[in-house]
């Protein structure tokens, strides 16, 4: 397995998507062996050449990819091509485009990466949504960009939830499961033989709900990277060192 398909991205034609798996590439280990980050650790010449076997595979050309730099805030960018490609990636967390030919890419390691679409004002988005954005709400406020600035209604995104840490895996201390729970998210937090565990998405599944997209339009993956590690980066079960996998998203 190196590529996941969304069911729900799959019936639109005019788009190209996928999430990466850890297989495929050339990185050797910790990064073995499709890692597609270049500030882990990894040879810089080694992650390029990934990067080009992926965009092979997806039939993008490289240079017009967008990726970011993750900062875990709330800020979304709309792409200008003229300003953003592969060598000048935005600091932000969500991107944001209507125009065919961008690719856009968000890299994870346990935070969800998030693909979105609208097939009405065929405008499509990405989104990575780790503890710290999914409390900020940069899923929601990506979705309220597409909106407000290329007209984009509720119900017609929508939103894949990608391979990411569960809460059967994501343990966190007793300060971060306090401060979720005074930001109203306590719903995500699990109490288990005296740990706590946080469930992001089901942060994520609740602002979706409460901003209105339809539950046929929301499809999770539900892969737990830190069970799946085999296959899939994980911040948590790699012990920090490792790599990156992606998810892409573009209109052809």
């Amino acid at each position: 397995m190196y590529y996941l398909s969304s069911k729900q991205l799959q019936k639109h034609p005019q788009i190209t998507h996928t999430f990466t798996t850890r297989h495929g590439g050339v990185s050797t280990a910790p990064f073995d062996s499709n890692n597609l980050a270049f500030h882990v650790g990894d040879d810089a010449d080694v992650v390029r050449q990934n990067h080009a076997l992926l965009a092979k595979q997806l039939d993008y050309d490289l240079e017009r990819l967008v990726h970011m730099r993750q900062i875990h805030s709330d800020i979304v960018v709309i792409v200008d091509p003229e300003v953003h490609n592969f060598d000048n990636p935005p600091e932000c967390d969500a991107l944001v485009t209507d125009k065919p030919g961008i690719p856009l890419m968000v890299m994870t390691a346990d935070c969800t990466p998030v693909l979105l679409f609208d097939p009405i004002q065929n405008v499509i988005a990405v989104a990575h949504a780790g503890r710290a954005g999914a409390v900020k709400g940069i899923v929601p406020k990506t979705i309220e960009k597409m909106c407000s600035d290329f007209g984009s209604s509720i119900e017609d995104i929508n939103v894949v939830l990608g391979p990411s840490i569960h809460g059967c895996c994501y343990e966190v201390g007793k300060q971060i499961a306090q401060a979720v729970f005074e930001d109203g998210f306590g719903f995500a937090v699990i109490a288990r033989e005296g740990s706590y565990y946080l469930e992001v998405n089901a942060i994520i599944k609740k602002q979706l709900e409460d901003l209105g997209i339809k539950k046929e339009k929301l499809e999770d993956i539900n892969i737990c990277n830190a069970c799946e590690n085999q296959d899939f980066f994980s911040y948590r079960a790699d012990k920090q060192k490792t790599g990156r996998i992606a998810g892409v998203l573009m209109l052809k």
